[in-house]
């Protein structure tokens, strides 16, 4: 539970489709892919239950303005690294200790292994688990689990869907950009 109090919530534009961003008095919580009406409205009842706080529909908020400042910029090209208080609550243990090391050991323009990730965690063989790691990711993009991929090349999954995934990737580009 989190005692954050408020937790605002809006949806914003993005070269990847709209995004339901929320923050707490810590600050971002959780970046939500495919934010159309039917996901919103899953995400915000997730929000209530996990934050035990009323999440409030914010497009205004002073809260949101950095982060959707710095999303922006980010796929505008122009911001290669998010510079955001994140709240964390929304996970812990291994999961949060993975996606720690992602955020601050593989930067814009670099991918790393499952297995990879999870030797610099400490727990080597545990490619699987840092594989659920990444699809709990509750900040995909500022957290950036889209640069977590196969050893032997592969894009394996993401949350966001694979297109989503190369999308990312040939914007910071790792591959190239789609030709159409």
């Amino acid at each position: 539970m989190n005692s954050n109090g408020v937790v605002e919530w809006a949806v914003v534009e993005s070269d990847i489709g709209p995004l339901l961003l929320a923050v707490t008095d810590t600050g971002l919580v959780s970046v939500i892919f495919h934010a159309r009406p039917e996901v919103r409205e899953k995400a915000v009842g997730q929000l209530r239950s996990r934050l035990g706080a009323e999440p409030v529909e914010s497009p205004g908020s002073a809260r949101l303005a950095e982060p959707i400042r710095q999303l922006a910029a980010y796929f505008a090209g122009s911001l290669r690294e998010f510079s955001l208080d994140v709240d964390w609550s929304l996970t812990s243990g291994f999961n949060r200790q993975v996606l720690r090391e992602l955020a601050a050991g593989v930067p814009y323009g670099a991918v790393v292994g499952y297995g990879d990730l999870a030797e610099r965690v400490g727990q080597p063989g545990a490619a699987q688990a840092v594989g659920a790691a990444m699809g709990s990711n509750p900040l995909p993009v500022v957290v950036p689990c889209h640069r977590v991929v196969e050893s032997d090349g592969g894009l394996g999954g993401f949350g966001g869907g694979l297109e989503t995934k190369r999308k990312l990737l040939a914007l910071e580009g790792v591959l190239p950009q789609p030709l159409f």
